[in-house]
């Protein structure tokens, strides 16, 4: 019996055994994971993505109301509605489209192509202390991209003759009407 268990002790490593890397198991449902430790090496991978700076924005319902009062230039799959504001201070930004134009699939393509189209334009063509209001028509989900910069440039460009002349001419932004006869 002695010479049985010096024989099976003879037999075993006197080295430690050395830890395993745990086994692989798939993940149900396609769902992958990196093993322990892996990271990918410098320089590869994904970027970060540029910060841009938001637009300063209009939320409530009455920010809109009183947009509306202003003046207004429609071109091909925009409309722009604009008016100052009493304090000076950054331009500020609303956005919005009907349910006229579509689903809310399509409503939001609208928004986002506008939204990214005044964070190009609105630097250069929008002044400060002016609230506007981008209206989606029905063409700007699928207008060209070229072609929507295009409308709402020259839309911002008139919305800005329009809120400059009044003041540079000394005159009230909106003519009043007369009274109505009895």
């Amino acid at each position: 019996m002695d010479e049985a268990k010096s024989v099976d002790q003879a037999d075993l490593s006197a080295e430690q055994a050395r830890s395993q890397a745990p086994a692989r198991i798939p993940r149900p449902h396609g769902q992958r994971r990196r093993a322990q430790g892996s990271v990918a090496p410098p320089g590869q991978g994904a970027q970060a993505p540029e910060r841009v700076k938001p637009l300063a924005r209009l939320k409530k319902r009455a920010e809109f109301l009183f947009v509306r009062g202003g003046v207004k230039a429609a071109r091909g799959a925009v409309l722009i509605e604009a008016r100052r504001r009493a304090a000076d201070g950054p331009y500020r930004l609303g956005l919005t489209a009907t349910k006229k134009i579509g689903g809310a699939v399509i409503r939001n393509r609208a928004r986002r192509r506008l939204r990214e189209a005044a964070r190009a334009l609105l630097p250069v063509h929008g002044a400060p202390g002016v609230d506007y209001v981008f209206v989606a028509r029905a063409e700007a989900p699928s207008t060209p991209w070229a072609a929507l910069l295009d409308d709402v440039g020259n839309a911002l460009i008139s919305v800005r003759a329009k809120i400059d002349a009044p003041a540079a001419a000394g005159q009230p932004a909106r003519p009043k009407r007369p009274p109505k006869s009895p």
